[in-house]
């Protein structure tokens, strides 16, 4: 997605990601166990995503690898999917898929190991140059779903953060394509539902990402987690039109008696 969803260009992707991140954002009190961030070009959910970005980087240092959940949007597959590739690259340099953790993933029922649906996907490359200017080279564990249960995609995740370090990001626009006032009422009210943890109540056009999200929700509801919303905006709040948009949202999971500075 270089040259269309972000800048094909180093120099100039590294400035937009850190004109993005500089856009501010709220304080954590401590480290998140993790975060939903949007997947759509810079130009429309790049605010969103850097407010989200701008909020974990004070914890970079604590960070050992990034678990990376996105939606599969052009490959049907059952279950989850790790890629066969160890390495992961945009115009910013490699980052390495970590060997390890996807070694733990994969004896998981329902987990394939498969480039196929990893090539043509943007949910979990548009995070990477974000990743690359807050964390350097710290291993990502790149997960797309497919057609999963909560509970299968919530086991995942908590394979995943059994290695110390691990931040878990899961990648997902909201409502699509309705004009900017229906945009506002759709997220809101899955705002709501994500802020409860309420997994079964995310409806299937609330967000593409749906799989990942409902999985986090259902694992954060294990681990005594709440969602702090960090941004709840649309693409024409970021880039103007206003009659056919797409729904941005950013949360932070946190220990439930955290609250944000």
């Amino acid at each position: 997605m270089a040259g269309s969803f972000y800048p094909a260009d180093p120099e100039v992707l590294r400035r937009e990601v850190q004109r993005l991140l500089s856009a501010g954002s709220v304080s954590l009190p401590e480290a998140p166990a993790a975060a939903v961030v949007p997947h759509a070009g810079y130009a429309y959910s790049g605010p969103v995503a850097g407010r989200a970005y701008a909020a974990l980087a004070p914890f970079a240092p604590e960070v050992r690898r990034i678990a990376l959940f996105g939606p599969a949007h052009f490959v049907p597959f059952k279950g989850m999917a790790l890629p066969e590739a160890e390495v992961f690259a945009t115009p910013l340099g490699p980052l390495p898929v970590d060997t390890e953790a996807a070694a733990m993933l994969a004896p998981l029922a329902g987990v394939l190991v498969s480039d196929a649906p990893h090539a043509p996907e943007h949910s979990l490359e548009v995070q990477l140059p974000f990743l690359q200017v807050l964390f350097g080279t710290v291993p990502i564990l790149p997960v797309l779903c497919g057609d999963a249960s909560p509970e299968a995609v919530a086991g995942a995740m908590e394979r995943a953060v059994q290695l110390e370090g691990t931040l878990l990001l899961v990648s997902t626009d909201l409502s699509h394509y309705l004009d900017w006032a229906a945009a506002k009422r759709a997220d809101e009210a899955t705002a709501r539902v994500v802020e409860s943890l309420a997994f079964e109540r995310l409806a299937p056009g609330a967000a593409c990402g749906r799989v990942p999200l409902a999985g986090l929700l259902c694992w954060a509801r294990r681990r005594g987690l709440r969602a702090l919303r960090i941004d709840l905006r649309n693409s024409g709040d970021t880039a103007g039109d206003r009659a056919r948009v797409v729904g941005y949202g950013a949360w932070a999971f946190l220990p439930a008696q955290a609250e944000a500075r």
